[in-house]
């Protein structure tokens, strides 16, 4: 009879810290996910060039720094916004994403910017809005090229797609925006907004045969630097986002030349289209 006590005591409590690793496992596993959004919509840029044009028009406007990073909060278009300048680079893009879900809870994210045309039928000046979005650096390097890895998802080290998806609903808000946004000619073009596929990579690419190599690879319209560091953060913790860039060069051996050219208005033409995005989001 003693035994059997003993076993009965020994299997409740095994069960009651079963019980308790379990709860606890599914309370820290809530805590990866904002469990209520707020009605900020948040919007980030790499360049202090694409986000002064738009910071100069908030209302309302406060400031605050965490962890060194600047955000700018207040009313734009009609909407509560929280700017953010995340800086250049993967790594820049994923801390400033992180950083705004955890204090502003967002419930959608724009990234508002300038990249490279990889689809010759785009010129600077154009838009390209991602439906998705992928990293074209990440994977396994061999002799016979890059295998391409999906990202693995930190929570439960499943593979994450190697194409993000932006929100569709963003998307379509995008879609219905670019018929109502005016942008700024550059020379003789007039601008256009296409929609598209965008690759992320650590690197300002300014070389015609990889921008074909790449393109052929991923069926590119344009590549940037943050781009998929932001979609993927968004991803896993589950909040919309949309992936903006407008073409400031074509990531060809005139690249650099053509990025301070046409720089500043390709920053414009983005902040243009992120403003009529804003007056139409409910």
């Amino acid at each position: 009879m003693r035994r059997i006590i003993f076993i009965v005591i020994a299997l409740f409590v095994f069960q009651f810290s079963d019980a308790q690793g379990l709860l606890a496992k599914t309370e820290k596993d809530a805590n990866y996910f904002p469990m209520k959004a707020s009605n900020t919509i948040a919007i980030i840029g790499a360049f202090e060039t694409e986000v002064e044009l738009l910071r100069n028009k908030i209302e309302n406007k406060k400031e605050s720094i965490i962890e060194g990073i600047h955000f700018y909060e207040g009313i734009l278009n009609g909407k509560q916004i929280v700017l953010i300048r995340a800086g250049i680079g993967k790594v820049n893009a994923a801390i400033a994403t992180s950083l705004l879900l955890e204090h502003f809870h967002p419930k959608a994210i724009l990234f508002s910017g300038i990249a490279g045309a990889m689809n010759p039928a785009l010129s600077p000046g154009d838009i390209v809005v991602a439906k998705q979005i992928a990293y074209h650096d990440y994977g396994r390097l061999s002799a016979n090229g890059l295998e391409k890895w999906g990202t693995l998802n930190p929570y439960n080290f499943t593979k994450n797609p190697i194409y993000f998806p932006c929100d569709s609903q963003l998307v379509l808000t995008a879609v219905a925006a670019s018929k109502k946004t005016i942008l700024k000619n550059i020379d003789a073009h007039t601008p256009q907004i296409f929609f598209g596929t965008i690759v992320t990579g650590d690197v300002f690419l300014a070389d015609s045969k990889k921008n074909k190599e790449l393109r052929e690879e991923y069926n590119a319209d344009a590549t940037e630097m943050e781009g998929a560091a932001v979609a993927q953060v968004c991803y896993q913790q589950k909040v919309p986002f949309l992936i903006i860039r407008s073409l400031s060069d074509s990531a060809n051996d005139s690249a650099t030349l053509d990025f301070v050219k046409y720089g500043q208005m390709a920053a414009e033409n983005s902040a243009a289209l992120v403003l009529t995005i804003l007056l139409l989001l409910n």
